[in-house]
């Protein structure tokens, strides 16, 4: 897939954030690169979490979201796989800036799964 195709593929999964929290989206930037420096990542969260911020802070340069693709391409069997694996990324990063530790975004992520496949059984 090209860099622009998936470029536009992060824009659409970014849908996968609910509007309560997209709308408390705040200084931060999301970029898309090619591999990351470690093996195995498929996003990276860089900043200072929400949880651990001050009203009385001065501004300060934006978070980042980093979404990985060519790690993305290999693990998706298809485009309907990557675009819930980029999707996945999303949710689990921004959780990051939201502040969740890793555990607490893997106990949500399993709850939402849930969630959803009660969903569909409907």
């Amino acid at each position: 897939m090209s860099p622009e195709d998936f470029d536009r593929l992060v824009d659409d999964a970014m849908d996968i954030i609910p509007p309560r929290f997209r709308r408390r989206l705040r200084n931060v930037v999301f970029v898309v690169e090619a591999e990351p420096r470690e093996p195995g990542l498929l996003g990276l969260y860089e900043g200072r979490p929400q949880t651990e911020r001050s009203v009385a802070e001065p501004y300060s340069t934006p978070d980042r979201i980093t979404i990985y693709q060519g790690p993305h391409e290999r693990a998706a069997r298809n485009r309907d796989d990557l675009r819930r694996l980029v999707g996945e990324t999303i949710w689990h990063e921004v959780a990051h800036y939201f502040g969740l530790n890793e555990r607490e975004v893997l106990l949500a992520e399993g709850r939402r799964r849930r969630q959803l496949r009660r969903l569909r059984e409907l």
